[in-house]
């Protein structure tokens, strides 16, 4: 591979002498051929662009260039609230019609259909079927309709403040009370400080009706918008369809203007030292922000420099990572980049670290020092290659799946051109200029980068920790000492030699036994000599993907209680030592500039892999797997460092008032259940942890290959897998014998429960309403419980948010399961005021049992199988599905020739089946889980 990768830069370093006769730094960087941009006559951009990838679907999206930013002072959180306006009724679609008409034609509201509004923007997100000419000039109604015709009516705009209030009671907490107080040192200043999307609670509650009407003229307006179509279109109709929508609106006689705001620079060096009782992790922000505004990436210098930066952080990153890989590592993780802030017009060289919260100033030093590390001796040659293999590969597998890429991606290169003038070029243009610029940046420009992004002003450092008894707060004089790094104390970054390969032991390889295929699906399965299966399906859904997974009966259901209490912290660590002698380091290292990962798990009843690479680096992936079952490593130092950074992240994290409802709520579930841990390790049970025992265990459970299954789907090649099962799969030790999945007998509580849990000082809660026991399974019922989910979604977002304006999100969820036992399980899930708490339980369970009682109507059960339909048109497509397919076949006992009749069994579900399943399951004992703020 090494001779490869240096026949391709000696190809690029060749190419690279006629790079000035090709490309000149001042030549303006191409437009997207592709893609049809245009301008109306009032101002209005728009992109259209025909994609088939999903086929039958178009992606619309409308951009406002207004953003919270502009609001007045009495307007704060009135751009936010504006984009819910859009949402609740149009001049076509009054009132709910439009979220109706869209769960009709299998668009669903928040999964689907959904915005966003930010400082700069507002963003709307339309995708519809594109089967019928109808479905397509009705979604231009509805953006046209967003940006010009939105009711503001006074009832609608007061029904809408309570779910506007329940939002923003979502964001309320540590990391809110935190942002507050640093915000105003950060953006020091500025507009951006005072202007956070959210807004005040009091103008939400108290705004009068002329105030969002304002808004909503003054900012929405032609010169403003943006409007992208991407899909299954015909682009010339859709350019017809935008004049014939969009033009004739005019913008406003005597606009305002739309003002760019800046973050002034500062001499002083600005620290925020933040912290909260419910504060669940110690972070550190380092900031050197630019002086002036970020230059805009036109010609091809100006994309030269942006690479350049690019390997610049891609190597910093490398070396920080190789530090939270180490025995003890300075910080969970941290990572360096220079782009951009909280504002549109301000970059900063920006370092960000997760770390112990008792070693706030030494993490903060490492941060420091690496950056004067790079600065005084710069990267290395070593590195340097690594960096240009890893861009390379990114880019070049993009290029790969040119034509396989997702109409979504597209969108969003649309609307990055549009709001920041990012350059749309096409990845083949991309992929053709970074092989020719590569090769002309040298180590010396970007080891020079360093220089203009440090500086001993327009500094800001935040640190957010808890705030607890016995942690000593660190002081701002401390953090500014821990800024002068003494360059003398430093030494030069050694990179040490890369790993020759991922396998050190001799393979024996075996043989197939037999061949298999299916051709109604479209797959081969191997069994080999060890009795192992490899099950393979090659696709054409991406060109440079392939998704891989094993999986085996067995788990840690075969653990003994007191076994399992101590390996169930430590399997997530047992990988840090590596394998094949090699460190974590050393395989990051050896794997730069090839795209292959894979990861054994642990689970209750299985154990396996998962993973994902490309047909070029498919042999990495099967040595991985051949590693981790022959000749994973023992490092007790590595392990040590990985239970100091899942401590960092897990100490505190009971102190944020939901997750000390999860662990308590199912703490009191699993009373009955000897085996149950815990959501989280405490330092307790890392104290009870057994590394050495863990590791055996994952020894003994990856010992009998011959109990595997093993699934690639993508685009594999048969020759290719032959091969490569045969030495690395069929090579693997086998017993010749065949495990089942246990069932240990331990279930959740029974009866007619309520639990209440109090904490927090927000006035938030969350309920948490279940239904859970055995049940033989069926795959009917599974069909009907799923579906009963989404329909009382359906109403209780009706009831509960629209009705209601109590929540501002609500769940239902049900499903069955064979494995390890037949159950059902159903979940009413969503967060509200607590003096809702009750009233909204009732709520909920009254449109249960409407379903028990009446059923559901058909008009809603449509609505699910509309969507359902639309999902499996575009998931049918993809290896991921496919993926997920087998797997769960081979845990049910299933034939994988189930997924072509998936869609069948959906269009064939009744509202009968619904109401059968809600009454046979859901008339029983309930499960009511609510948390509470703690009193006053």
């Amino acid at each position: 591979m090494k001779k490869n990768f240096k026949s391709l830069f000696l190809f690029l370093f060749a190419s690279a002498s006629v790079f000035a006769q090709q490309l000149k730094e001042t030549d303006v960087i191409p437009f997207d051929k592709s893609v049809k941009k245009g301008t109306l006559k009032n101002g209005l951009t728009y992109y259209i662009k025909k994609n088939a990838k999903p086929e039958n679907k178009v992606d619309l999206r409308l951009i406002i260039n207004a953003g919270s930013i502009l609001e007045n002072d009495d307007q704060q959180g009135l751009a936010h609230f504006m984009e819910h306006m859009c949402f609740n009724g149009t001049k076509r679609f009054p009132k709910n019609q439009l979220v109706d008409y869209l769960q009709s034609i299998g668009v669903k509201f928040g999964q689907h259909l959904n915005a966003y509004t930010s400082f700069d923007e507002t963003v709307y997100f339309l995708p519809i079927p594109s089967d019928s000419p109808e479905k397509v000039e009705k979604g231009f109604q509805i953006i046209e309709d967003w940006a010009f015709n939105a009711n503001l009516t006074p009832e609608e705009i007061d029904k809408e403040r309570g779910v506007v209030l329940e939002e923003y009671r979502l964001g309320l907490g540590a990391d809110k009370r935190m942002q507050d107080r640093y915000i105003p040192k950060m953006m020091y200043n500025s507009q951006y400080a005072n202007r956070l999307p959210i807004g005040k609670k009091e103008i939400l509650e108290n705004f009068t009706y002329d105030k969002v009407t304002s808004f909503y003229k003054d900012w929405y307006r032609p010169n403003l918008m943006s409007v992208i179509v991407v899909g299954d279109i015909d682009v010339a109709e859709m350019e017809k369809k935008i004049k014939d929508h969009f033009e004739k609106y005019q913008n406003p006689k005597n606009e305002k203007p739309r003002k760019a705001f800046e973050v002034p620079n500062h001499k002083e060096t600005f620290v925020s030292i933040e912290s909260d009782k419910e504060a669940a992790q110690t972070q550190i922000q380092l900031l050197y922000k630019d002086y002036g505004s970020p230059k805009k990436i036109k010609t091809i210098g100006d994309y030269k420099n942006r690479l350049a930066e690019g390997l610049f952080s891609t190597m910093l990153n490398n070396r920080l990572n190789e530090l939270t890989n180490s025995p003890t590592p300075p910080f969970t993780y941290g990572y360096t980049y220079h782009g951009g802030t909280f504002a549109r017009e301000k970059e900063a060289f920006q370092s960000f670290a997760m770390i112990d919260e008792k070693k706030q100033i030494e993490a903060l030093k490492v941060l420091v020092s690496e950056n004067e590390r790079v600065k005084k001796f710069g990267f290395t040659a070593g590195e340097f290659e690594r960096a240009k293999n890893e861009i390379l590969s990114r880019v070049e597998s993009q290029f790969k799946d040119k034509d396989k890429t997702e109409s979504e991606n597209f969108v969003w290169e649309c609307q990055s051109n549009f709001l920041e003038g990012m350059p749309m070029s096409g990845i083949e243009w991309e992929y053709a200029t970074i092989q020719k610029i590569l090769p002309t940046i040298n180590l010396t420009q970007v080891n020079g980068l360093i220089k203009d992004f440090i500086k001993d002003d327009n500094r800001v450092i935040v640190i957010t920790s808890p705030e607890k008894e016995g942690l000593k707060k660190v002081t701002e004089a401390e953090v500014l000492d821990a800024l002068k790094v003494n360059s003398n104390d430093l030494k030069p970054y050694e990179d040490k030699a890369v790993a020759s390969s991922l396998i050190r032991n001799t393979v024996k390889e075996g043989s197939i036994s037999k061949k298999e295929t299916n051709d109604k699906i479209g797959a081969t399965t191997l069994t080999l000599s060890n009795g192992a299966k490899v099950t393979y399906k090659k696709t054409d859904f991406k060109n440079d993907e392939i998704m891989l997974e094993a999986i085996s009966f067995g788990g840690s259901n075969l653990y003994s209680n007191d076994e399992m209490k101590k390996t169930q912290f430590a399997n997530g660590g047992l990988t840090e030592a590596g394998f094949s002698g090699l460190k974590q380091n050393d395989i990051d290292k050896f794997m730069a500039g090839k795209i292959a990962s894979v990861y054994p798990f642990i689970s209750n009843t299985t154990e396996g892999f998962r993973g994902s690479t490309t047909p070029k680096d498919l042999e990495y992936a099967f040595q991985m797997i051949h590693a981790y079952f022959t000749d994973l490593n023992f490092d007790a130092d590595a392990f040590e460092g990985y239970k100091q950074k899942q401590s960092n992240f897990f100490e505190n994290m009971i102190s944020q008032p939901n997750f000390y409802f999860q662990q308590e709520f199912y703490t009191y579930l699993n009373k009955e259940n000897p085996r149950w841990n815990g959501i989280v390790p405490t330092a307790e049970k890392w104290n009870e942890t057994d590394y050495k025992l863990a590791y055996n265990k994952f020894k003994e459970r990856f010992s009998n290959a011959g109990d595997f299954e093993f699934f690639f789907v993508g685009n594999v090649d048969d020759a290719k897998m032959e091969e490569f099962a045969k030495k690395y799969i069929a090579s693997l030790p086998s017993n010749g014998t065949k495990e089942t999945a246990k069932d240990l007998g331990y279930r959740f509580l029974k009866g007619d429960i309520k639990k209440v849990v109090n904490k927090g000082k927000d006035p938030k809660s969350n309920v948490t309403i279940m239904f859970y026991g055995d049940a033989p399974y069926s795959a009917k019922e599974a069909v009907a419980m799923t579906a009963l989910g989404e329909v009382l979604t359906i109403k209780l977002v009706e009831e509960l948010r629209e009705n209601e304006s109590g929540v501002y999100g609500v769940n239902a969820r049900g499903s069955m399961s064979k494995v390890p036992y037949g159950s059902y399980n159903f979940n009413i899930s969503f967060p509200c005021g607590p003096e809702n708490a009750e009233k909204l339980i009732a709520s909920a369970l009254a449109e249960l049992d409407k379903i028990i009682k009446n059923g559901p109507e058909e008009k809603d059960v449509n609505k699910y199988k509309e969507a359902e339909a639309l999902d499996y048109k575009k998931k049918i497509k993809e290896n991921r599905y496919w993926m997920t397919n087998f797997t769960r076949s081979f845990m049910n006992g299933s034939s994988p020739e189930e997924i072509l009749t998936a869609s069948d069994k959906v269009k064939e579900v009744t509202a009968k089946d619904i109401q059968d399943v809600a009454a046979k399951y859901l008339s029983k004992d309930k499960v009511i889980g609510i948390l509470m703020p703690e009193a006053k």
